[in-house]
Parts: structure tokens; sequence; C-alpha cells
């Protein structure tokens, strides 16, 4: 059986919008795209990348929104497999496990392994879960995450919170999310500044 594992980089304020880069989600005029990295690139010692690496390693499935798909496929989708590094390590990975997207738009996906689920996201994500064997990724898809927590389906989150307060944004935990009971599994500071959480479902 797997397990439904949200990933996030998360301001103090909760705000997971566009750390990747100015351009990953401009979407509501948001002003502080890049966060994440500027700060890595700041005060980086590596324990980040090697962190990331680590629970990638695990990954045996990708579960995303349309908005977090079209990101993914426009840089992991196409970058270097050869690339040295996280990038060409995390490349080689994306591209070979599947993914399994989530949309009421799109008909056609044009990434190596992607598949479109059907409109009952709850159930489909359910007969995932019993399906594979290991760790099914969650990166984003705020609007997905809340459809699956309110189901009782994200079995764990591992969020890397940065001491930054941005004040707008889109949001993990926004007014409204489902009611959540979690545990504290581990917590973890990084040289960063970075305070990484794990918790689990209750």
């Amino acid at each position: 059986m797997g397990r439904i594992v949200l990933q996030a980089f998360i301001t103090l304020d909760g705000v997971v919008q566009g750390g990747g880069g100015p351009e990953e989600d401009p979407s509501g005029g948001f002003p502080y795209g890049g966060w994440a990295l500027d700060w890595d690139a700041e005060h980086d010692d590596g324990s980040d990348g090697s962190l990331v690496l680590d629970w990638e390693s695990r990954t045996q499935a990708l579960l995303l929104g349309r908005t977090t798909y079209d990101i993914w496929a426009r840089s992991w989708g196409v970058w270097n497999e050869d690339a040295p590094g996280l990038e060409g390590e995390l490349t080689r990975r994306y591209n070979r496990i599947p993914k399994y997207v989530v949309s009421r738009t799109v008909t056609e996906l044009g990434w190596k392994n992607s598949f479109l689920l059907g409109p009952d996201v709850a159930d489909e994500v359910a007969r995932l879960r019993d399906e594979i064997d290991g760790e099914i990724r969650i990166w984003g898809s705020t609007e997905l995450v809340q459809t699956l927590a309110a189901a009782d389906l994200v079995d764990e989150y591992r969020l890397m919170v940065y001491p930054l307060v941005l004040g707008t944004g889109k949001k993990l935990f926004p007014d409204g999310f489902p009611y959540q009971r979690l545990t504290l599994e581990s917590t973890r500071p990084l040289a960063s500044g970075v305070l990484v959480n794990v918790y689990r479902r209750g």
C-alpha cells in the first residue's frame, strides 16, 4: 500500500506560491517569486539539496494539479538528464516515474509517463494508494491538497519552513481547509535557518 506525502517549501505565514523562481507562479500579481531560491542562494550549505534528494529517492509516483504539472512539465520535463548534481538526478527520476494529473480542462498530457485522473479525484487517488507500493509525492497543488485532506487521504506533510513572512500569496492551509489532527514525527533545523517539520496523520 502506498502513502500520500505532501512536500512543500513554506513561509512562516503559510505561503507556498512561487518559491522556485520569478516566473514559476506569478498569478494574482504575486511579487515575491523565487523567495525560497533566493534564500537558499544566500544561506545554502548543501543540506537542503541533499535532504530533497533523499526524499525524492523514495518517490514512486507524482500526484499533481494542473498548474503544478504545467510548471514541472516545462522545467523537469525538458531539462537535460545529464546535467550535473541535483538537477540531473531529479530530472532522470521525474521522467521515469508515473505522473498522475488532476484537471477539469486538460485532455492531453505531453510529458512522458503522465496520466490524467478521472473526475472522482478522491476515489482515483485512493485506488492509486492501494496499487502503488511506496510514496506518492505531491508538490504544490494547493487545491488538490485541500480535496485530498477533506477525504483524509494525505498521510504525511513534509514542510521546509523558511524564516520569511511575505504577507501575500497562495497558502497551503487557507481559510476553509479541512480540520486536521497531525502528529509531529520529526523536526530538524538546517544551517540555512530552514526548519524541516514532518507531520503524520494523527
